[in-house]
C-alpha cells in the first residue's frame, strides 16, 4: 500500500505525452520526464525557459534568424516545432508562460509514430488545467528585485453537478539583470467543461496571451568565446522590442461506450502574429567605420576589447502563423484469449501557414543593412538613430497539409511482460514561395511510415525494464522554412535505440528513472563546397539519463535528474566531421529538493549544471559550464502561502542561450535575484 505523503508531490505517476492519453510511467518504454505545478510553485517557475531547467538533456537556443520565442535543443537535436499543448503541436514563435500549466511533460526519443514529422531528440507537451467540481480560487502576487512584479488568478467554478468553468490569468511588468530588457506581457485562458463524470464529456478551451518584451541577441564571442564584457551589456537599441499575440481555440469531445471502448474527436485552431523590431550584434570589427575590417571564425584577435566595435544589425520582422488541426481517434481494451490489449488508433489532419516579412534596417551614413556600429566595450543605449531607414525586403509565404493515420497497442502477454508497438503513416505536403530570395517557389510531398517498439518486464509492481526501438523523420520545409537547395531533398531519417527502467522505492514514495540511448541521424543535410546541400552526412548522440523524484522521508522531498550526452558528426561534407553537435554539453545535472521544517515552514534549492558547448558544429566558439543555485523559504498556510526564492544565490555569471549565426553569439544568464510570492486560497 502507498504511504504517498499528502503534501504538494514532485512525483508524476502518469503522462498523456507517451501514448496519446494518460498512461502509467511504467508502461512507456521511452524515459519521460515530468515537470508539474507543484514543482513550479515552488521554484517560482513562470516562463518556459526556467520550468525546463528542470530538464537534464534540454539546452535553450535565441532568437535565431527568422525565428524568435522558445527555442529548444533536446539531446543535441533542435526541438523548434516539437512543443505541444494537449496533444496538438505549438508551433507559433512566442515566449511561452506557465500560468496555464498542470504540468510539462518531456518524451525523449524519436516519437513520429505518435506525433508526425519531426520530434528528433522528443517532443515537449504543455498540460493545461482542467476545469472540474470543485470549486476553488487562488489568488498570487509577486515582487522582486530589478523591478519584477507579477500576479495569476485561478477560478474554477462547478456551476451544475457536471459542468464546471476554470479561468486562469496573469500579467506581468518584469525586470532582469540585463541593462535596457524589460516585458510586459498577460494572458487569459478560460475552459468550460460539461457532462463531467457522464458518457459524455465536452471541453471547450481558449488561450489568449500577449506579449511585449525586449529582445536579447546576446554578446558577440571573441578569441573563441564571449566577448569579456559586464553581464548586462545589451547590443541594441532603447526602442527595440517584440510584439507578440496568441489565441488558441481548442474543442473536445468524449464518448465512453463502456469500460472497455472510448472515441474522441478534438479540435484546435491557432492564430500566432508576431512583430519584431530587434537588433544584433552582427560582428566584431577593428575599426569604428561600418566597412572596418570584420574579424571572423571565432574572432580570434591580439588587439584589445577596448579597441574593437560592434557592427549593429536589424532583425526587423513581423511574421503570421496558422494552424488548425483535428484528431479522430478510438481507444480499446480488449482480449485475444489470455493477451490483453490496450489499443488506440485514429487520424489527424492539420492545416499549416506561414508569412514572414523581412525588413532591411539601415542608419544614416551606414552601408546598406548597417544601422550603426558601437564600442565592444560599454556601449551606449539610446533609441534608433534619427533618419535610419527601413525598407521591406523578402517576403516568405508557406503552407502545408497533412494527414497522419496511425495505431498503437499495448499487449498485456502476462502479469510480467508487455510489448508496446505502433505504427504510422504521414504525407506532408509543403509549398513556400519568396518574393526575393531562392528559391522562387517550391513545393514538396513527404509519405513516412514510422514504427515504434518495445518490450517491458515488470517483475513487481514497483519495477519496470525495458527495451525499445522508434524512428522519425525531417523534412526540409518541416518548420514551412527552407534553406536553397534542400527543398528537393528527401527528409532526414531518425532511428533510436533504447534500455531503461523505472522503480519504485520507499512504499512508492520515491521514483527513479533511467536510459541508456543512441540516436542517430544517418541521411543528414550536409553543405558541399560548392554551396549545394546532399543527404550525406550522420550525426549521432549517444547518452545516459537518469532521474529520480519523490519523498525520501516525510518532510524530505527532492526532484533531480542527470544527462551525458556522447554526441559527435560521423560525416559531413563542411568540414565539421568529427566535431560535438551544436548546443550539446557533455553532462547536465539538476537537483531541487525541500524540507518540511517544524510548523508551518519549508526551505529548500539546489543546483543545475550544465558543461560547456559551442555554439555551432564548427566548434569555433565555445561556452564554459557553469553550476546555478537556487534556494527557496516558505511559509505555508491551508489559505495563504508566503514564499521567497533567490535565482542564482551565488550571482554566478554563465551563459544561457546560444545562437550560432554571426560567429556564434551568447545570451548571458539571469543575476541574482530575490522574489517574494503570496498566494491566497479560497
Amino acid at each position: 500500500m502507498s504511504t504517498r505523503a499528502e503534501r504538494p508531490d514532485f512525483k508524476a505517476d502518469r503522462a498523456t505525452v507517451g501514448a496519446k492519453k494518460a498512461t502509467d510511467l511504467h508502461d512507456i518504454a521511452q524515459q519521460v520526464t515530468v515537470v508539474n505545478k507543484a514543482l513550479l510553485q515552488s521554484q517560482a517557475a513562470a516562463s518556459f525557459t526556467e520550468a525546463l531547467r528542470n530538464v537534464p538533456g534540454i539546452t535553450i537556443g535565441g532568437a535565431e534568424g527568422g525565428q524568435i520565442g522558445n527555442n529548444i535543443n533536446l539531446r543535441g537535436f533542435t526541438a523548434r516545432t516539437d512543443i505541444y499543448r494537449d496533444g496538438f503541436r505549438d508551433r507559433g514563435q512566442y515566449y511561452r508562460d506557465t500560468f496555464n500549466d498542470e504540468s510539462i511533460e518531456v518524451l525523449y526519443g524519436p516519437s513520429s509514430m505518435l506525433f508526425g514529422r519531426g520530434s528528433t531528440g522528443g517532443v515537449i507537451n504543455q498540460v493545461s488545467k482542467q476545469a472540474n467540481l470543485k470549486s476553488s480560487a487562488e489568488i498570487g502576487a509577486t515582487v522582486g528585485t530589478h523591478d519584477y512584479y507579477r500576479s495569476t488568478v485561478d477560478v474554477n467554478q462547478a456551476i451544475t453537478d457536471t459542468a464546471a468553468l476554470r479561468v486562469n490569468a496573469f500579467g506581468q511588468d518584469i525586470g532582469t539583470t540585463r541593462d535596457q530588457l524589460r516585458n510586459k506581457d498577460w494572458g487569459i485562458a478560460p475552459q468550460a467543461h460539461f457532462g463531467i463524470g457522464t458518457p459524455t464529456e465536452i471541453t471547450l478551451s481558449a488561450l489568449i496571451q500577449h506579449n511585449r518584451d525586449m529582445p536579447d541577441y546576446g554578446v558577440p564571442p571573441l578569441n573563441g568565446h564571449p566577448a569579456p564584457v559586464n553581464r548586462g551589456t545589451f547590443y541594441g537599441y532603447t526602442d527595440d522590442r517584440t510584439i507578440q499575440d496568441v489565441q488558441t481555440l481548442s474543442a473536445r469531445i468524449e464518448h465512453r461506450v463502456d469500460d472497455n471502448l472510448k472515441f474522441r474527436n478534438q479540435t484546435q485552431f491557432s492564430h500566432y502574429a508576431t512583430d519584431a523590431r530587434a537588433t544584433n550584434a552582427n560582428a566584431v570589427l577593428t575599426g569604428p567605420l561600418p566597412d572596418s575590417p570584420a574579424l571572423s571564425k571565432g574572432n580570434f584577435t591580439s588587439l584589445p576589447a577596448s579597441s574593437l566595435f560592434v557592427r549593429l544589425q536589424g532583425r526587423d520582422r513581423v511574421i503570421n502563423d496558422h494552424s488548425i488541426y483535428n484528431t479522430t481517434d478510438a481507444e480499446w481494451k480488449f482480449k485475444t484469449g489470455p493477451v490483453g490489449h490496450d489499443a488506440i488508433a485514429g487520424i489527424e489532419l492539420g492545416h499549416e501557414t506561414y508569412n514572414n516579412q523581412a525588413f532591411r534596417t539601415t542608419g544614416p551614413g551606414m552601408t546598406a543593412g548597417t544601422i550603426g556600429v558601437v564600442p565592444l566595450i560599454d556601449p551606449a543605449y539610446t533609441p534608433r538613430p534619427a533618419g535610419t531607414v527601413t525598407q521591406a525586403t523578402n517576403l516568405a509565404e508557406s503552407s502545408a497539409n497533412s494527414i497522419g493515420i496511425y495505431l498503437n497497442d499495448t499487449i498485456t502477454l502476462n502479469p510480467y511482460f508487455k510489448i508496446v508497438g505502433g505504427v504510422r503513416w504521414d504525407r506532408f505536403r509543403a509549398h513556400i514561395s519568396n518574393s526575393i530570395n531562392s528559391p522562387s517557389y517550391a513545393a514538396q510531398t513527404n509519405n513516412f511510415t514510422s514504427v515504434r517498439g518495445g518490450l517491458i518486464f515488470q517483475p513487481t509492481k514497483a519495477q519496470s525494464y525495458y527495451v525499445s526501438y522508434g524512428t522519425s523523420f525531417n523534412p526540409s520545409l518541416e518548420a514551412l522554412t527552407v534553406t536553397n537547395t534542400t527543398q528537393n531533398l528527401k527528409p532526414e531519417t531518425n532511428r533510436s535505440y533504447e534500455i531503461g527502467s523505472t522503480w519504485d522505492l520507499l512504499n512508492d514514495n520515491l521514483s527513479i528513472s533511467q536510459s541508456l540511448f543512441n540516436t542517430e541521424k544517418s541521411n543528414a543535410r550536409t553543405q558541399t563546397s560548392s554551396g549545394v546541400y546532399t543527404l550525406d552526412g550522420d550525426v549521432r548522440v549517444r547518452g545516459y539519463q537518469i532521474g529520480a523524484s519523490g519523498y525520501l522521508t516525510k518532510q524530505w522531498q527532492m526532484y533531480g535528474g542527470y544527462t551525458y550526452l556522447n554526441s559527435v558528426v560521423l560525416k559531413a561534407l563542411d568540414g565539421t566531421t568529427g566535431n560535438t553537435l551544436a548546443n550539446t554539453p557533455r553532462n547536465m545535472f539538476t537537483l531541487w529538493t525541500t524540507y518540511a521544517l517544524t510548523g508551518h515552514w519549508e526551505i529548500g534549492g539546489g543546483p543545475t549544471y550544465v558543461g560547456s558547448r559551442y555554439a555551432a558544429n564548427n566548434n569555433y566558439v565555445s561556452v564554459g559550464g557553469y553550476t546555478r543555485w537556487d534556494a527557496t523559504l516558505a511559509y505555508l498556510q491551508k489559505k495563504w502561502d508566503v514564499r521567497l526564492n533567490v535565482w542564482n544565490l551565488t550571482d554566478k555569471r554563465y551563459y544561457d542561450a546560444l545562437i550560432p549565426s554571426d560567429g556564434g553569439r551568447a545570451v548571458p544568464g539571469l543575476g541574482r535575484m530575490l522574489l517574494a510570492t503570496l498566494t491566497y486560497r479560497m
